[in-house]
């Protein structure tokens, strides 16, 4: 029997990453040896001085009470000042709002652009979120999809194809969830061009920014295309620099219009984001990114590594990323046979098939809007990677060994 729940929460996919993190979870937690290539989360602990300045701040009264939906002033200041550092791109204090993690931010955005009847133009493979914040506004989501042999980027002519007279919104991501492509500053510049003159608003997810490699630029949508400034938010937030998944503090900031409407909605969704937890990003902010640069060449030494390996199994075809800290293997040729005499007829089915015989967790392409592909996060330390790999080799490659659900 019904119990009467609306179209709108029954229509909303539960999150795949989280899924897979928490069925991983139980296993481990049932004493398996698992090892997660699930969930995009930094293994580096958060940074002694952050912590420090959120354990300070723990006992100040100041803290224990309600304060501006928008943000804590300085946090506001502090993230317009690193913008300005970081890509060039002068903003307002007043311009930025504070959110609960990038993940509320996206959904502040759709919620303040979108209405029902509107349209999103998503590149695929998407960020899983993606989709599911645009059906929450009522609107629907168009997948624009790419390839391995496009290196997974939409081209305007390919958006162009793409669009009706209900198009509103343009998501963009570079770097890129799942895939880890960084598009050229020519390419941003282009698409941004693009959506200028079609009068399409731009949705850009920068939360990957400092994660790039090879000597790739990652340049900010509203620098590359200035024209598209007015008609753009930009995402970001601490957790994947900083190593701050779980304190939930992320940003938008964009037009002014745009800002002011989206903190009118956070004022009666959340009123304002902990404020220990924004003085832990005060902090993060503050002191710039000290040993960051060791971060980046130990996330480069696991990238090459993981691509190595997967290169190497017969039926897996893995590009290179240059971003993020993701491989996207296209592993389309391994659902033309079986494995230990099991047979798939989706990455969904592999994936359950891997966690359960080689307790290793990943994510599947569908999830991403890229069936035959898997998401690989390589965002963990170098003894798990390693030993992940090799099991994940030695069941790609049919070899009839023990199950790795060891006790």
């Amino acid at each position: 029997m019904s119990i009467g729940l609306s179209d709108r929460a029954s229509a909303i996919a539960g999150s795949a990453t989280m899924a897979v993190s928490s069925r991983a979870a139980e296993l481990r937690a049932a004493g398996y040896r698992i090892v997660s290539f699930g969930a995009g989360e930094p293994d580096f602990p958060t940074p002694d001085y952050i912590v420090e300045a959120a354990q300070r701040a723990c006992p100040d009264p100041v803290n224990h009470r309600y304060t501006s939906a928008a943000g804590l002033a300085e946090l506001r200041h502090l993230i317009a000042q690193t913008v300005l550092a970081d890509t060039g791109l002068a903003i307002n204090d007043t311009d930025v709002l504070v959110t609960n993690g990038a993940k509320q931010a996206v959904y502040l955005a759709c919620m303040v652009l979108l209405n029902p009847g509107d349209e999103a133009l998503i590149p695929a493979p998407y960020w899983t979120t993606y989709p599911e914040a645009v059906r929450l506004a009522g609107a629907t989501p168009v997948p624009v999809h790419s390839d391995a042999d496009q290196d997974f980027k939409v081209t305007p002519e390919l958006l162009e194809a793409h669009v009706t007279p209900r198009t509103k919104v343009l998501f963009f991501g570079s770097p890129a969830n799942p895939t880890g492509t960084v598009y050229t500053p020519e390419e941003t510049r282009a698409i941004g061009n693009w959506a200028a003159r079609r009068g399409i608003w731009v949705i850009s997810d920068e939360i990957y920014q400092h994660l790039v490699y090879d000597g790739a630029t990652a340049q900010s949508m509203p620098v590359a295309a200035p024209d598209i400034e007015d008609r753009c938010i930009v995402i970001g937030g601490v957790s994947k620099t900083y190593a701050m998944t779980g304190w939930r503090v992320g940003w938008l900031y964009g037009p002014t219009a745009a800002v002011k409407a989206a903190v009118n909605l956070q004022s009666h969704m959340s009123s304002n984001v902990a404020n220990v937890a924004q003085v832990a990003a005060i902090a993060a902010l503050r002191a710039g990114r000290p040993g960051f640069d060791d971060v980046l060449a130990a996330y480069d030494r696991r990238r090459r590594l993981m691509v190595d390996v997967l290169q190497g199994i017969r039926g897996v075809d893995c590009p290179t990323p240059t971003g993020a800290f993701y491989c996207f293997p296209s592993v389309k040729r391994l659902l033309t046979r079986s494995i230990l005499g099991h047979s798939f007829t989706t990455t969904a089915e592999l994936a359950t098939f891997i966690l359960d015989e080689a307790s290793v967790a990943l994510l599947p392409g569908e999830a991403f809007g890229a069936p035959g592909c898997l998401r690989l996060s390589y965002a963990l330390d170098d003894q798990s990677l390693q030993t992940g790999l090799e099991r994940l080799q030695r069941l790609l490659s049919s070899q009839d060994i023990p199950r790795a659900h060891v006790h």
